[in-house]
């Protein structure tokens, strides 16, 4: 897992397109679909990739799990996993990120869980911290599906609703990073 300081003046796409449209040219183009499951984003990261026309041909679904309920009943976050590191967390994310890619039966899976704030943040997690995760669904017998997990903190931040913008655009930046490596690969 990797820790990243996001500041306001941070590209989240190095091409000029919006990173929505990027994704999904590069899903379209490596014959790849992606479902999302989002807590702190609240459904931002589907409205974005849904805001791109034709992204059904690669966007599947999204799902906004936001209490410990919603992730063991639509993601199968183990109670474990929420009762040792609390739903902030890496080891969430992940189980998040692996549940909806495995639910949906998509390529890709991605989930973003952390703290808009204003209040609830932590030593450990202060607000401004997300955890997103991006699965990968390799083929069945080769061994090659792989999750990844990067904790991100945006300091600058003034409001609730700049935090989970950032939060959003920063997980669809991940995917295609891990998207056009894989594809490279």
């Amino acid at each position: 897992m990797g820790f990243h300081l996001l500041s306001a003046g941070m590209s989240a796409n190095d091409a000029g397109a919006p990173i929505e449209r990027q994704v999904g040219t590069t899903l379209r183009e490596t014959d790849a679909a992606v479902a999302v499951a989002e807590s702190c984003t609240g459904g931002l990261i589907g409205s974005l990739l849904t805001d791109v026309p034709g992204s059904s041909d690669y966007f599947d679904r999204a799902v906004v799990t936001y209490s410990y309920g919603s992730k063991r009943e639509l993601l199968a976050v183990s109670r474990e996993a929420l009762d040792a590191h609390g739903a902030v967390s890496e080891p969430v994310a992940r189980q998040m990120a692996r549940g909806i890619c495995d639910t949906a039966g998509t390529t890709w899976g991605v989930a973003t869980t952390g703290i808009a704030g204003p209040e609830g943040g932590t030593d450990e997690n202060p607000v401004g911290t997300v955890y997103v995760a991006v699965a990968n669904a390799a083929p069945w017998g080769s061994n090659a599906s792989k999750t990844t997990v990067e904790r991100h903190l945006v300091e600058d931040a003034k409001t609730r609703t700049e935090r989970k913008e950032r939060f959003a655009r920063q997980a669809l930046t991940d995917l295609l990073e891990r998207v056009r490596a894989r594809a490279d690969a």
